[in-house]
């Protein structure tokens, strides 16, 4: 810590007050007769501030976490405090209210050199000063953030922003402000931990049509476990037209309401009885073409084995229900019966077929379309982890 003075009255050792000049000689002269002898020069101490100035790190400190920079004041407030790196880039930060401490906007960059000089004044406008230099630390451990948006995408209005670390999250709360997402028309959008390794991002309601989106990941510089940081990168994607698709499991039907106003209904047959399908509203996760499905990756399974070639299948929830082609059951099921083990099928051919109903269902569709089931005498809750679910939590516990 370096105290510096404020100007005085005389000269006084290494104080900043200016000294009196005498000439040469001067000390030998006699004042001229009949007048006044003359003021001999007078020394005044220095003013020595009251104030302190603190900078946690101490010059030379190596391996500095990212937000352990702390600047403080005592006996005075600060006035002036600057953080640059070696490029003489400055880190932006707020003094606080009563003077007392600074705080950065963010934090620090990992692997960087940093100066930081700072003032505070006491009372009576002496200033103290304080510098130090150091260097955060280079991560060693990092967790890797993946999510599921693709660059430049397009995606349906329900679509809701999945990200998955490799590791634990202990800093959930830094972590969050480390994701932010810039839209085109000020959509607002939310973050919700499930677990601590899934931090699902959605807005208050659907999204609105053609609105743009681009995702900022700042995770390089945050711890998100001890010792373990993140990464930076932009994911940019599109939201697309409008389709909502409502399945009435109790009437075997599916209305499709598009953003163009060419609403459909669809036969449809949803889970039986032993297997009903989950109520509540769930997100086509993907789009998977065919798939084998297979009644002994069931648990609990009732009823006649399968194990069949499903085409036009996509996913709504991880625990394994679709909506999907169906070519093995009757005409009549089709807005008649549910006979599912918990998917919603539509009528198809063997192969899949585009002009069928599930044909152009399917290629009409985009990777997160709502689709609302009701009615079905399932009682469970669908959790909102089950896939892109959480639009059943209610907002403001979102």
């Amino acid at each position: 810590m370096t105290l510096t003075a404020a100007c005085g009255g005389g000269g006084g050792g290494g104080g900043s007050a200016a000294k009196a000049d005498l000439g040469a000689g001067a000390a030998a002269s006699q004042p001229a007769a009949g007048s006044q002898p003359a003021a001999a020069p007078t020394s005044a101490a220095p003013k020595v501030s009251k104030a302190a100035v603190s900078i946690e790190p101490k010059t030379g400190s190596v391996d500095v976490a990212p937000n352990a920079i702390k600047v403080g004041a005592t006996g005075g407030k600060l006035t002036t405090v600057k953080v640059s790196d070696k490029t003489g880039k400055e880190v932006p930060g707020t003094i606080s209210a009563d003077g007392s401490s600074w705080t950065p906007s963010a934090a620090l960059a990992v692997g960087t050199a940093y100066q930081v000089s700072a003032m505070a004044a006491d009372a009576d406008g002496a200033v103290a000063q304080a510098d130090s230099n150091f260097t955060t630390l280079t991560p060693t451990a990092l967790a890797k953030a993946s999510d599921n948006v693709d660059n430049d995408a397009t995606y349906g209005v329900g679509m809701i922003v999945s990200v998955e670390f490799s590791k634990d999250v202990k800093n959930k709360d830094q972590v969050a402000k480390g994701i932010t997402f810039e839209t085109s028309n000020g959509t607002a959008v939310k973050g919700h931990w499930f677990g601590d390794r899934r931090l699902d991002f959605r807005p208050e309601q659907y999204w609105a049509p053609d609105t743009k989106v681009v995702v900022h990941y700042r995770l390089k510089s945050v711890e998100i476990a001890p010792g373990v940081y993140g990464g930076d990168r932009d994911e940019p994607f599109t939201i697309g037209r409008s389709q909502i698709s409502t399945v009435d499991a109790a009437a075997h039907t599916m209305t499709v309401a598009r953003g163009d106003g060419q609403n459909s209904e669809i036969d449809i047959t949803s889970g039986s009885d032993d297997h009903p399908t989950w109520n509540g509203t769930m997100v086509i996760m993907s789009k998977e073409g065919t798939v084998r499905m297979q009644s002994s990756t069931l648990p609990g399974m009732t009823g006649a084995p399968y194990d069949l070639q499903v085409p036009h299948s996509m996913r709504l929830t991880t625990s394994g229900t679709y909506v999907h082609g169906n070519w093995w059951a009757k005409n009549s099921i089709f807005g008649g019966d549910n006979v599912s083990h918990g998917c919603v099928g539509l009528k198809d051919v063997e192969g899949g077929g585009d002009s069928t109903t599930m044909g152009k269902f399917y290629g009409g569709s985009i990777v997160g379309d709502v689709v609302i089931v009701k009615n079905s005498i399932k009682k469970e809750t669908l959790a909102p982890d089950n896939g892109l679910s959480g639009w059943n939590v209610p907002w403001g516990s979102w």
